[in-house]
Parts: C-alpha cells; sequence; structure tokens
C-alpha cells in the first residue's frame, strides 16, 4: 500500500485534512480568517494526515477557498438569507467563528460519525447562531427528499453551502442533487465550488490515483463548468478563481497585480487554464440576480 491508502481512510478524512490547512492560516499574523477550533478539530490524525500528503499549493487552495466561502456566505445574510444548509458539512466551524444573526438558523447535514465526533470536540462550545446537526446520507435520495421537504418550511430565503462535496458525485449524480433542490420554493442561493477537467485530472493523478483503492474518488469536474447547473434551474451570479484570488491577495510568489492578467471562471467552461471556481448560483424560479463584471468588494 502507498502512504496514501494507508493514510486516508474514508472521505470523514479530508474534513480533518480541511481543518489543519485552517488551523495554519489561524496562525498566521495576517490571517485572512481565524478558527480557533480547527486544531481541535482536526486533532492528531488530521495532523498525521496533513504531514503525509500535503503541500504549499494544496494548502493555498484550502484556505483560499474557505475564505471566498466566507466572504460570499456572509454577503448573502446580509442581504436577507434566514436559513444556511451546509450540506456535507464535516468539521466546517462557521457557525462558531463568524459574526452571525443570533436569530439566523444553521444546519449541517453529514454523516452520523463525523458528526458525533464534531459534537464530542466541540461540547461546551456556543454556537453564535440557531444551530442544528441532522445525519444524513447524501446519496440516498428518499431521505435527502425528505429532509429538503422539511427544510423547505424553515425558512423564506434558504442559502444551500456545498463546499468539497460535489467533486466525489458522479455527473448525473449531482445533476440530479441540483434540481432537486431548484425545486423548493424557497431554496434561493447555492455556493459551490467547480473544478476544470484538468484539475479532476490533476487530482486523480496524485492523492486521488490511492485513494480510489480505499473508495474516495474525484468525479466531478464538468466540461461545461458552471453551466452545468443551467439545464438543473441554477443561474450563474458570480464566480471567483481561487487562483486569481490567492495572486491579488500575495498568497502565490507572483506579484498581486497579476491578478488583473488572470482570467475570471468562464462562465461557460471553456478556458486554457486549469481552474478552481467558488461560485454564487441563484435559483431560476426566484428573482433573476445578473451576474456581475466586475468583481465584488472583497473578492475578486
Amino acid at each position: 500500500m502507498t502512504a496514501t491508502t494507508a493514510i486516508l481512510h474514508d472521505t470523514s478524512d479530508t474534513a480533518r485534512w480541511a481543518a489543519v490547512f485552517r488551523a495554519g492560516e489561524t496562525e498566521r499574523p495576517d490571517a485572512l480568517f481565524r478558527d480557533p477550533f480547527a486544531t481541535r478539530l482536526a486533532g492528531p490524525r488530521g495532523f498525521e494526515i496533513a504531514g503525509a500528503l500535503s503541500n504549499e499549493t494544496q494548502a493555498t487552495s484550502w484556505v483560499i477557498r474557505t475564505y471566498l466561502f466566507d466572504q460570499l456566505i456572509a454577503r448573502e445574510i446580509e442581504a436577507g438569507v434566514d436559513v444556511v444548509v451546509n450540506l456535507g458539512a464535516g468539521l466546517d466551524g462557521r457557525p462558531y467563528r463568524m459574526e452571525l444573526p443570533s436569530s439566523l438558523q444553521w444546519i449541517e447535514a453529514d454523516g452520523s460519525e463525523i458528526l458525533r465526533y464534531k459534537d464530542d470536540v466541540l461540547r461546551g462550545e456556543r454556537a453564535r447562531c440557531r444551530l442544528e446537526r441532522v445525519a444524513l446520507d447524501l446519496c440516498d435520495r428518499d431521505s435527502r427528499s425528505a429532509f429538503f421537504r422539511d427544510l423547505n418550511l424553515r425558512g423564506n430565503k434558504i442559502l444551500i453551502v456545498c463546499e468539497g462535496v460535489l467533486i466525489y458525485f458522479q455527473p448525473g449524480e449531482a445533476a440530479a442533487l441540483a434540481g432537486e433542490l431548484a425545486g423548493h420554493s424557497h431554496f434561493e442561493r447555492w455556493i459551490l465550488e467547480v473544478v476544470s477537467p484538468a484539475v479532476l485530472d490533476n487530482m486523480n493523478r496524485t492523492a486521488g490515483a490511492d485513494a480510489n483503492a480505499v473508495g474516495i474518488s474525484f468525479q466531478f469536474g464538468p466540461p461545461e463548468g458552471p453551466a452545468f447547473f443551467g439545464p438543473h434551474g441554477w443561474s450563474l451570479v458570480e464566480g471567483h478563481s481561487v487562483l486569481k484570488t490567492a495572486i491579488r491577495l500575495g498568497r502565490t510568489p507572483l506579484p498581486a497585480h497579476a491578478h488583473q492578467l488572470m482570467p475570471d471562471v468562464p462562465a461557460d467552461g471553456q478556458n486554457s487554464i486549469p481552474w478552481v471556481g467558488v461560485c454564487l448560483f441563484n435559483s431560476r424560479k426566484g428573482i433573476p440576480a445578473p451576474r456581475s463584471d466586475s468583481p465584488r468588494p472583497g473578492l475578486s
């Protein structure tokens, strides 16, 4: 067995790995965000995984992705979202670390094992909003459908968050999830990341090559890019390049002004440069929100 196969057991391990990157960012004097719970959430196993697998490029990508999700989530809450639903929440600490309205409902859904672990680690800590955790297998369509029907009654403007989730879905599964979400009247916004086929291929040639042996498979990098979701009820509002943002924020060897030369996340997926984009979508049943042609404050 290779080092990767020996160290990764299941997708829950990637949540521990991600927490290590948040812990490292928190220690920086110029941190883009601070997560005082990340070290505990990662635990010894998370640091063991990171020690075996991590490199500087991965760390930058995960940190910038987290930053972009933070910025978009905060802005959507300010614009009136009253329920945030984090599908595949893993060890995300946002309900504890972000400035949130106490009235906000935040619902985390993931496997029962990772949620029990999270409950144990954070026992005694107080969330900054009305936090609820729900054990859910996102691949179980019947359970998923019942969960969504209940959620739709919980708020007027619901934001769905999928961070590090769809990469494990086959295209048909991602399409089914998108269509199901779009079918609910109060599911108005959706934040997720999309990777280009070139990035997906690179992931499968590196960590993914051995991770497949333990059932971890990177599968979703649609050639259409964000346009993949159009036929399934979602319109792209804006997409933010992880690489372009990293350059602008001085997290790469390139000069900060070089981000102006980098392409944005292509709406239709056509781009010769491999890209990872954090994207905000609007449900087509809601009020249309045109895609911005210029960066929003705090984003790129």
